[in-house]
């Protein structure tokens, strides 16, 4: 039997492993950062505001989360037309979390079920074979349930049916395939299954009697299952498409792609299409060494080697598909990085990148209405030092979530605004890198976004419309935009106007050449992330302007450098690198985690947003062995929450033969998504 690679020897300041930090973004925290702009690191926005002001104007975002449930036309992203709904208060969450642990296992609070929905390898399209480790197929896993499962979404059907739309993120395929030895002596037929194993699946699930159980339909015909991967058929438009820059011998018009890569988290949207986004995409391609020289700049701003060959987290993909060699196709990597949209009712459809929300390391993308009913479009670039992201459309939404409303509502992501976010500090001389509270007592203050694109006309200064929305990171640091902790997702709040972020975590902030902590970043050596309240100005998404504050900042609640928005610390879960967020129908925020640096499973948070009960942070799972968390999403009903496990098992020098988890078939390791419900039919969270 081939012997297994060795994994570069790496520090792990946060929880992950080696072997994830390979598979997952080819070890980004390795290599130099990205971004080397000299953009300043306080604002150019009143860094010594008049408190009066800024607290008058950031006390919009608690008095608004406070009296949440009484507004209407809140957002509500948990719903199946997010940005439209309502919140109405149902339940508080009064649920006994769960303790930190290392079972290898789903955990869930007392009085709950949980049960697999569906896992890698389970049939999508009828007629998919038995999964089996030893008898894969690239044939038969284009047909099968992915690997990796990230983004979770449902939308209703008729009856108690609806339509699961799942992210496959990644492929690890030292847990896939025996004896995997690495990409020089994988197999052309290994690439091939574990290109099948990448994109999304559609499956069509029904409620399993009256319960918050959810289940896959297993009869009749299942129109609508689908899988997409990296050899289905992508359109491309938006001002960008048809840019010299997208064009390839195999697309001479730069506006049809094969594949998509490395799909993370995503978004449904108002029309009821769901929005999946493309993330680590650098580490698929090898041949940077080749490009010319005045290009070599811009692939390393997106993390894409030019000083070797064949970098060492490459997945020699290009031995079974040459576009992946830059030196035969230098503008293949140009065409990943966006938004993919997909209308999960129509299995014919064609889904688009749209080029107008930019390209970079899209976590996700949210989508909220402007107070004239525009589209705005929230995003994050999941990278150190990056960037946060809004798009505004200019067309605006035709309401509903019919199949009329989405022909309708085709194209309003094709054309608008692009903005990147400033922030400015009201004690931004009082931030040390220690986490310590300034004297006011808060970490907030005002910013604005900076647009880069409008009404199809570049506004930064030497570069044209389609270098923006390809090289929209490098736009990003020419305009001056603040360096963030790495923002991943970006929901709208559950009142219209607020907007919640994760910051993952940071730990090369303050380090040797990089930017020291700010007000909106207070922590050097950042490893636990923190959670960033925005409130746009008039409570209007559309707006230029906007107060921001920081209500959650994460870590052990012991450690004084933590705050949850002045809850009582000796009550609240410790909690460590957010994720993923989602809203319940109540308005509760549910934070998923990713590389939980405090010694436990990863797992899922919840906490309320208003009231007395404001900061209560309470771990409501936990994950298997060497998992992350992912998704999550709340039903529109409340009744069930569902979680993505991904990578259970993604262990320093696991492998097929020797498994780390043996989550959820007491056997081999595979990637599942889960629901959690209580069987007496109570909310979940209560």
């Amino acid at each position: 039997m081939t012997t297994a690679r060795r994994l570069l020897p790496l520090a792990h300041p946060t929880g992950r492993s080696a072997m994830t930090c390979q598979y997952r973004c080819g070890n980004a925290c390795s290599h130099p950062v990205p971004n080397e702009s000299g953009n300043e690191y306080f604002g150019d926005l009143a860094t010594r505001a008049s408190r009066r002001g800024v607290l008058r104007a950031g006390a919009v975002g608690a008095l608004v989360v406070g009296a949440g449930a009484a507004l209407t036309g809140a957002a509500m992203p948990a719903a199946a037309s997010p940005a439209t709904a309502s919140v109405r208060p149902t339940h508080g969450l009064t649920f006994t979390p769960v303790p930190p642990n290392t079972v290898d296992d789903l955990s869930v609070p007392a009085g709950y079920d949980s049960a697999v929905l569906i896992g890698w390898g389970d049939e999508v399209v009828p007629g998919a074979p038995a999964f089996h480790i030893d008898r894969q197929s690239a044939w038969a896993q284009a047909r099968q349930f992915g690997y990796n499962n990230d983004f979770v979404a449902v939308l209703p059907l008729a009856g108690d049916r609806a339509l699961l739309v799942v992210n496959h993120e990644y492929t690890n395929e030292e847990l896939m395939f025996r004896g995997y030895a690495g990409g020089e002596t994988a197999t052309a037929e290994q690439m091939r299954i574990a290109m099948a194993a990448h994109g999304f699946s559609v499956v069509e699930v029904e409620r399993v009697r009256s319960t918050g159980q959810w289940r896959p339909v297993r009869h009749g015909a299942r129109r609508h299952n689908r899988r997409l991967h990296v050899g289905t058929r992508f359109a491309v438009d938006g001002p960008a498409a048809g840019s010299p820059l997208l064009r390839t011998a195999g697309d001479p018009t730069g506006r049809s792609v094969h594949g998509t890569l490395n799909n993370c988290s995503g978004g449904v949207t108002p029309w009821g299409t769901v929005l999946t986004c493309e993330e680590n995409v650098n580490q698929y391609f090898v041949g940077g060494d080749a490009a010319p020289e005045a290009a070599k700049p811009y692939l390393k701003r997106y993390g894409i080697e030019t000083g070797t060959r064949y970098p060492e987290a490459s997945r020699r993909w290009e031995r079974a598909d040459e576009r992946f060699d830059l030196a035969k196709h230098p503008n293949e990597a140009n065409r990943f990085g966006y938004v993919v949209e997909i209308d999960p009712y129509d299995v014919d459809s064609v889904p688009r990148k749209h080029t107008a929300l930019g390209r970079f390391k899209h976590e996700a993308a949210n989508v909220a209405l402007a107070a004239d009913h525009r589209a705005v479009v929230y995003l994050g670039d999941d990278e150190r030092f990056d960037y946060l992201y809004k798009f505004v459309s200019d067309r605006r939404v035709v309401p509903g979530d019919s199949a009329l409303a989405r022909r309708l509502n085709r194209d309003v992501l094709t054309s608008g605004t692009l903005y990147v976010a400033k922030f400015g500090y009201t004690s931004a001389d009082e931030i040390d890198g220690t986490g310590t509270l300034p004297d006011d007592g808060a970490f907030d203050g005002t910013g604005r976004w900076i647009p880069l694109v409008r009404h199809g006309r570049s506004l930064v200064p030497g570069m044209s419309v389609d270098e923006v929305l390809v090289y929209t990171r490098v736009a990003g640091d020419r305009v001056g935009a603040t360096k963030m902790d790495r923002p991943e997702d970006v929901q709208p709040g559950p009142v219209r106007g607020t907007v919640y972020a994760a910051l993952t975590n940071n730990t090369a902030r303050g380090g040797a050449g990089a930017a020291p902590a700010d007000e909106v970043n207070p922590r050097n050596a950042n490893k636990h992330g923190h959670i960033l309240e925005l409130v746009e100005d008039r409570g209007d998404h559309g707006a230029e302007t906007f107060t921001w504050s920081l209500p959650i900042v994460c870590g052990d609640p012991k450690d004084p450098s933590t705050y949850f928005a002045g809850f009582d610390k000796a009550l609240v879960s410790p909690i460590s690198c957010p994720d993923n967020l989602a809203f319940d129908p109540a308005g509760n925020l549910w934070i998923s985690t990713d590389g939980n640096a405090l010694g436990a499973h990863d797992g899922l948070f919840a906490v309320p947003l208003a009231g007395p009960d404001r900061g209560y942070v309470r771990q409501f799972l936990s994950v298997p062995t060497g998992a992350e968390t992912c998704g999550p999403f709340v039903t529109a009903d409340g009744r069930t929450v569902l979680a993505a496990v991904q990578h259970p098992g993604e262990v320093d020098g696991a492998s097929v033969d020797e498994p780390a988890s043996h989550w959820p078939d007491g056997d081999l390791p595979r990637p599942a998504v889960v629901c959690v419900w209580r069987p007496d039919g109570a909310p979940a969270g209560s």
